[in-house]
């Protein structure tokens, strides 16, 4: 039977002494090399413990304190979008026009909704980019990245951009005074200079406006000079009424108020009116004939139904009494023969 001999340790002494030896880092008391080598006794995971573990955790740390305040900010911003659509912060400040106050129209009351959505969507964003900047930057400060150089690099990129989209810039401060300031919005009718009709859309950079042909008009916030908004707080009805030099005046008057009185009473627009009817007078002669007006105050939005709905009932009480109309506008009696008397 072959007896076997132990095969003598190869390892050098002081290999085995290092082996058995903690690391430096080890010695610091409540360290994670420290706390790594009491755990798994491996040096090699001890001595990455402080490399790995600290900057893994200040940036686990920047993330929630950064998730934390863009959450507080937006619960905020909402909050505070939610006031001023019910109202309470413009009663507070005592800046709200009297058509945003309690009591406003509906209507008015939905676009102040809308445009109060619209600033909050903004708000929201601009912090969560501006916290995650911050938060991003402070990341790559833990990586031990030179700041200097990518900051100085941002600024000069900011500039050329800056130079290239002004219209861009413009166009979202545009936008953001004109929702801010109420202007107009989703459903008013305005008139924008070349484009005018009813407001689709309301954005940071485009508006959106429909004609009466139904055609669709983008228009740049930028390029928007002045603003004619027919739908805030009350519309007005004007009806104007053509007749001849030979009608009597006030005869025409108290029919017009009189029809006029009695057809806004109709189921179809007695919840548009907001005030009597009221006759002018005349409004202009010239040498075709005399234009007579009346008008009448209505909910916004609504004087073209109003307009259209008095025009049709004056004009035929008007053909009823042979009123006189000027050449173009033949009265009934006329086309038959008769006498206007």
């Amino acid at each position: 039977m072959t007896r076997t001999t132990p095969i003598p340790a190869i390892i050098p002494d002081a290999v085995q002494t290092a082996l058995a030896e903690p690391p430096a880092c080890a010695a610091a008391p409540g360290s994670w090399c420290a706390r790594f080598y009491q755990w798994t006794n491996n040096e090699s995971l001890a001595s990455a413990a402080d490399a790995v573990v600290t900057p893994t955790l200040r940036i686990v740390l920047i993330l929630v304190i950064a998730l934390g305040v863009r959450h507080l900010l937006h619960r905020s911003i909402t909050r505070l979008v939610a006031g001023a659509t019910n109202g309470h912060v413009t009663k507070l400040l005592g800046r709200a026009p009297k058509r945003l106050r309690a009591g406003a129209n509906p209507l008015v009351t939905a676009r102040r909704a809308q445009r109060a959505r619209t600033i909050g969507s903004v708000l929201r964003s601009i912090t969560s980019a501006v916290v995650l900047l911050i938060a991003a930057v402070m990341i790559l400060a833990e990586f031990g990245v030179a700041l200097g150089p990518i900051l100085a690099s941002a600024g000069i990129v900011g500039v050329a951009v800056g130079f290239g989209a002004q219209n861009l810039v413009r166009d979202f401060l545009s936008g953001m005074f004109m929702l801010l300031e109420d202007q107009y919005g989703v459903g008013d009718i305005v008139d924008l200079g070349e484009a005018s009709g009813v407001v689709e859309a309301v954005g940071l950079r485009i508006t959106t406006v429909r004609d009466h042909q139904g055609t669709v008009w983008y228009v740049r916030n930028g390029e928007i000079l002045r603003v004619g908004n027919k739908s805030q707080g009350y519309a007005v009805a004007v009806v104007d009424l053509p007749l001849a030099h030979t009608a009597d005046m006030t005869q025409a008057a108290e029919l017009a108020g009189r029809i006029a009185a009695s057809r806004v009473e109709g189921e179809d627009i007695k919840d548009d009116v907001l005030e009597p009817p009221e006759v002018l007078g005349v409004e202009k002669v010239t040498a075709e004939g005399v234009t007579l007006r009346l008008t009448v105050k209505v909910n916004p939005g609504r004087q073209f139904a109003v307009q259209r709905a008095l025009n049709a009932a004056i004009t035929d009480e008007f053909d009823e009494h042979d009123m006189p109309r000027p050449g173009p506008f033949a009265t009934r009696g006329a086309a038959d023969g008769a006498v206007p008397s």
